[in-house]
């Protein structure tokens, strides 16, 4: 195991005391968004924390609009004619396979997008954790309205009450199907989804987690009778189908009885009774908030914060009857959060570090009137996301991805030799040369990009912003002269060489050699730094 980090101050909860300042702004937003805006910095800077907090949990924003029909069906049987191009698809039934695989990966670029263009807001970051935490698998859900259902679900309960939303995951229609909670009936109980909401989703598998192979078989009797109506895109309850007899649980859960019911209501009254004994141990808060800190702050949890931080959380939790919101305030306000040794400590996701750059880089995308081509450069972003090991909608398993809780990796599992040399490559060519779909590139505008800085003209301050911006963790004062030297001056001696050179892009961009010269530094220059070590980190 990695040795302890030296924290600066002893682990608190405490309300942020320090300066708040362009650094602190910076790194609430990199752990709370996908790359940090300019702008956004800016909003926040003049905000101040609390304001800041605000809104990044406020739960009223809108719901964004689902996705579209943005492809060609090949399937000269059902060539899915009922929906007109660029219309949504998500209330339009069908069991046709490769229609269903063809709005599963428009699924997929649809969320790309509401990543990128997020607001100022904790929703994306908390649907993406709640993804991580019911980690479902679009391949095997099959039904690509299960699957927008599914995750409209994590979207808009990203910020509410987790009580609930466990109980309407278990009997939304694409867990259903994933953990084979469909088939689960009174003379065969299937034991999956009993199993996975105390090991994964509820309870954990920590020193805490009591409850037995006995309490697994219950808990699945209580959840026989599930069903799925795909025409009508919706689950229901099957009274024939439900085990009736009562279900007897452990010591753990207080040696609980469920009296077997019957009728039309027996499914949602026993299964309320099951989630209010779930949630009656103390265990439920404590894991959660473990969840909650690995994916904000760091997977090192020792004894210290967990005295000090988790089991306060855990706490304001369950007070709160589970709501999400006062906990991730209180974390993300406190003197821990913003302590010195929390921030550059975590190496990013692959949605970090590529919806982040993107963001962060201000990278222009088609019009939403341009849908093919929108949802064509979607498409490679979710390609390159794959490739780096984060297929969004598709984790490894039911357990999520392995940075999440794999000891004692974690976010080391995102770093191999397979996909070190895909995150660089990657960074290089949206950089460097772009991709591009219809006509349309995907690429850094590095001179248009810079002009956002204070005073691009001083390569000093230049070298500094962009590092201050991008990098995790600084690199030495030595290092960014070298850079300033090689890159910007070019080998020349004197800090004029540039301010001169950028000068004469900015009032005489017609110039071709200049431009050319000024361009091909200022992409050189970001290419340099974002294939950095430090810039994985955040």
């Amino acid at each position: 195991m990695d040795n302890v980090r030296p924290l600066q101050w002893a682990p608190s909860l405490q309300a942020y005391s320090g300066q708040w300042d362009d650094a602190s702004a910076r790194h609430l937003l990199r752990r709370t968004h996908f790359g940090v805006k300019l702008a956004e910095l800016k909003t926040v800077k003049e905000l101040g924390l609390t304001a800041t907090l605000d809104i990044l949990l406020n739960d009223q924003l809108a719901q964004p609009l689902p996705p579209i029909k943005e492809y060609n069906p090949t399937n000269a049987t059902v060539p899915d004619l009922l929906i007109a191009g660029g219309q949504t698809w998500v209330n339009d039934p069908t069991t046709d396979g490769t229609i269903n695989s063809l709005r599963r990966s428009s699924f997929k670029k649809w969320w790309v997008g509401q990543m990128l263009n997020q607001q100022i807001s904790l929703r994306e970051k908390m649907t993406l954790f709640l993804h991580n935490h019911f980690a479902t698998e679009s391949v095997d859900i099959g039904n690509a309205q299960f699957l927008y259902k599914h995750h409209s679900l994590l979207r808009k309960n990203a910020l509410g009450n987790f009580k609930n939303l466990v109980k309407e995951i278990t009997t939304d229609p694409a867990m259903l199907v994933y953990l084979n909670g469909q088939n689960n009936n009174k003379t065969a109980p299937d034991e999956n989804f009993a199993r996975e909401i105390q090991e994964l989703f509820v309870i954990g598998k920590g020193k805490g987690a009591g409850f037995n192979e006995a309490d697994v078989k219950a808990a699945a009797r209580v959840l026989t009778g599930w069903r799925n109506n795909a025409a009508e895109i919706k689950s229901f309850f099957d009274p024939n189908r439900h085990d009736v007899n009562d279900k007897q649980f452990s010591e753990f859960y207080k040696s609980k009885k469920i009296v077997g019911k019957t009728g039309a209501d027996a499914g949602s009254n026993e299964l309320d009774e099951l989630i209010g004994m779930l949630f009656e141990t103390d265990e439920v808060a404590l894991y959660l908030c473990r969840r909650i800190y690995v994916w904000f702050i760091h997977y090192q949890i020792t004894p210290e914060i967990e005295e000090a931080i988790i089991v306060p959380l855990a706490q304001v939790f369950r007070q709160n009857n589970y709501e999400i919101k006062p906990v991730l305030r209180l974390l993300l306000g406190s003197q821990h959060f913003f302590d010195l040794m929390n921030r550059g400590c975590q190496i990013k996701s692959p949605v970090d570090m590529l919806i982040g750059m993107l963001r962060e880089m201000e990278v222009k995308f088609p019009a939403d009137t341009q849908y093919t081509n929108q949802y064509g450069l979607w498409n490679q972003l979710v390609n390159y996301l794959t490739n780096m090991q984060q297929n969004i909608g598709d984790p490894p398993d039911v357990s999520g991805w392995k940075a999440y809780y794999q000891e004692p990796g974690y976010y080391k599992f995102w770093i191999n030799t397979d996909t070190l040399p895909k995150r660089i490559q990657y960074l290089d060519t949206l950089v460097a040369i772009g991709y591009t779909f219809g006509g349309f590139k995907m690429v850094v505008d590095g001179t248009s990009w810079i002009k956002l800085f204070p005073n691009p003209s001083d390569p000093n301050s230049l070298v500094e912003a962009l590092c201050v911006h991008l990098l995790g963790v600084d690199i030495s004062a030595s290092h960014k002269a070298q850079l300033k030297t090689d890159i910007l001056l070019a080998g020349q001696a004197q800090d004029y060489y540039w301010t001169d050179a950028w000068e004469l892009f900015i009032g005489t961009p017609s110039n071709m050699a200049n431009t050319k010269h000024v361009s091909t530094a200022v992409t050189n220059l970001i290419k340099y730094l974002v294939d950095l070590p430090e810039y994985q980190l955040c």
